[in-house]
């Protein structure tokens, strides 16, 4: 038996799937919007050629958080500047900016390759119901 390797030339045609993120829980998710970025989904799925969808996540207004990670979850980074880090709550970022919720958790849960960080720009979030890709024609993904 011969191990199946995609090639560039050969790569399957990409969709563009949608997700509706209402009362979802952000880290189960995370693993679905990562799995299909990366394609692991198909039977081509090659770990060095991308054969990932293009997702489009709505309402992440709307996520959840279990237990208590609403307030005691700090996402920190590092501004590059001297005394320049920075944090704030998810309970900020999610009245704030509650893509970067989903894009972190996403970003985290793939691995730190070139091939990844140009995987996670097929990812599009939204806080609200609309979008503008109406013309990639996109398909209802259920998780």
């Amino acid at each position: 038996m011969k191990t199946y390797m995609a090639k560039p030339s050969q790569e399957p045609e990409k969709r563009w799937l949608v997700i509706d993120a209402a009362d979802q829980i952000v880290g189960r998710l995370a693993v679905q919007i990562a799995n299909l970025l990366r394609g692991k989904h198909r039977p081509e799925f090659t770990h060095h050629h991308d054969t990932g969808e293009f997702v489009i996540v709505l309402n992440a207004s709307k996520l959840r958080f279990t237990g208590k990670k609403i307030n005691t979850k700090v996402y920190r980074w590092y501004t590059h500047y001297p005394g320049g880090l920075k944090s704030a709550s998810a309970k900020d970022w999610l009245a704030n900016h509650p893509d970067r919720i989903i894009r972190e958790a996403v970003k985290r849960m793939m691995p730190k390759t070139p091939l990844a960080r140009h995987q996670i720009i097929k990812l599009k979030i939204y806080a609200g119901t609309e979008h503008p890709h109406h013309a990639q024609k996109p398909v209802e993904f259920k998780v």
